[in-house]
């Protein structure tokens, strides 16, 4: 069984101490698709533009960020070739979020606040919708001692994702270029404004109501924020509506552990598995290294 990945250095860093303010290129980059794609999708829309939007979002979602970048590359919970790793990674990166250095970056310094017995909303989204929402997509958290991140070697060292974290942004235009060519502009904005805005507005929404009051069967101790799972989005979340369990055991490649929840990236995984192509898939810890969980239904 593989272990779970530890990143992030304290260096006396407390997750309350800080401020929220605005980060000036995420601002501009997420606002500009969401006001891109709300004045120009009424005027492109028809029904092959639509139907591209919802098999490139679902398909970059599920394979490159929920089975790729946070399944695979944050928390390690399984290893493939080499050539798929970077492929998926790179699908990841084309979801329009972040590039793969900060994708761990934001994803482990909030599970870090998340897992003290104190941290700000703005890790813990218990201010409201709208509120937290707009943090997620316009700010950033600057600490009054930052805590370090580390990360391991085999990506910090690599030059492919070294390329990828810098030019991010850029690998927008291929998209456009080929959309374009298949389909005009009608493509492009459905392909690339629309299905940005809604990938990123969905990912944060769903991040909020996971941690918020909701079912869950297990608590982990002494943290702050639990998550919850939310019944009936296993397929519209590609697995990642089950985030009670993802706390609980963040070193399992199957997030949806339990009867009757619906996790399509674990499915992805499995096949990739099947071909050959994904090996040291992780399983929940057993029972006598559960100390730090509680179970609570």
């Amino acid at each position: 069984m593989m272990e779970p990945v530890h990143r992030v250095n304290d260096n006396g860093a407390n997750p309350v101490e800080g401020r929220v303010v605005y980060d000036p290129p995420k601002l501009l980059w997420n606002l500009g698709m969401i006001v891109s794609a709300v004045i120009f999708a009424p005027l492109t829309f028809s029904f092959s533009s639509f139907a591209l939007f919802l098999f490139l979002t679902y398909f970059s979602l599920l394979i490159g960020h929920s089975a790729g970048m946070h399944r695979m590359m944050i928390h390690r919970a399984y290893d493939c070739h080499p050539i798929v790793e970077k492929l998926l990674i790179y699908i990841g990166v084309l979801v329009g979020m972040s590039g793969p250095y900060g994708i761990i970056k934001i994803h482990d310094i909030r599970d870090w606040a998340q897992r003290k017995e104190e941290c700000h909303d703005f890790f813990s989204h218990k201010q409201g919708y709208f509120v937290d929402i707009w943090w997620q997509l316009t700010s950033k958290f600057i600490f009054k001692h930052p805590p370090t991140i580390i990360i391991e070697s085999r990506f910090s060292s690599d030059k492919f994702y070294q390329w990828l974290e810098s030019t991010w942004r850029f690998h927008q235009l291929l998209v456009v270029a080929v959309l374009y060519l298949l389909g005009g502009w009608a493509f492009v904005v459905w392909g690339v404004f629309v299905r940005v805005a809604i990938s990123v507005v969905g990912h944060w929404s769903i991040t909020y109501f996971c941690h918020n009051p909701g079912p869950g069967v297990w608590r982990v101790k002494n943290a702050s924020v639990q998550a919850s799972n939310i019944p009936g989005l296993g397929l519209l979340t590609y697995g990642e509506c089950w985030h009670n369990n993802h706390h609980a055991y963040p070193e399992s490649a199957r997030i949806g552990i339990e009867r009757g929840q619906s996790d399509p990236a674990w499915r992805f995984i499995q096949l990739l598995s099947f071909l050959g192509l994904a090996r040291n898939i992780g399983k929940p810890r057993a029972l006598e290294l559960r100390d730090d969980l509680e179970k609570i239904s």
